[in-house]
C-alpha cells in the first residue's frame, strides 16, 4: 500500500506523488542519518531521470521547479519541463536493488529510489 503524499502540488491541484512501504523505509533510514531531505527529479539524462534525494540545505530549487506533494514531511519537486510532460501522471516512489544517483543520498546503499507512473484520468 502506498502512502499518499500531501499537501497539494503547486497550482492547487491534487497530490501526484506517493511512496511504497519500501521507499518510506529507505527514506526514514536516510533521514535518520542526514536529517530533513527533499526529492527532486529533473527529467534530464542519466541521474536526472531518477528521483534524487538531497539534504534540504544542499539543494537549491529553481524558480520553475514544481512541488508535486510530500511523502510524510519530505517534499517532492520536479522540473517544470518534465512537469508539463507528466502533469496527468501519478508518481509512486519505490525502491529497487542498485546504486542511486551520484549525488543522491540513496547512493551506496545497494538500494535506489525509482519512479513508477500511472496515467491519471482527466476531468
Amino acid at each position: 500500500m502506498a502512502r499518499q503524499a500531501s499537501p497539494e502540488p503547486t497550482g492547487g491541484t491534487r497530490s501526484l506523488v506517493r511512496a511504497t512501504p519500501a521507499a518510506i523505509a529507505l527514506l526514514d533510514e536516510i533521514i535518520a542519518e542526514h536529517g530533513p531531505v527533499l526529492f527532486h527529479q529533473s527529467g534530464g539524462c542519466c541521474d536526472g531521470s531518477s528521483p534524487m534525494c538531497y539534504a534540504r540545505g544542499d539543494f537549491i530549487l529553481g524558480d520553475r521547479d514544481v512541488l508535486l506533494g510530500t511523502i510524510g514531511e519530505t517534499p517532492f519537486y520536479i522540473g517544470a519541463a518534465q512537469y508539463e510532460a507528466w502533469k496527468h501522471t501519478a508518481l509512486t516512489i519505490d525502491v529497487v536493488p542498485g546504486r542511486g544517483g551520484m549525488f543522491s543520498l540513496d547512493n551506496g546503499r545497494e538500494r535506489r529510489f525509482l519512479v513508477r507512473s500511472d496515467i491519471c484520468r482527466i476531468g
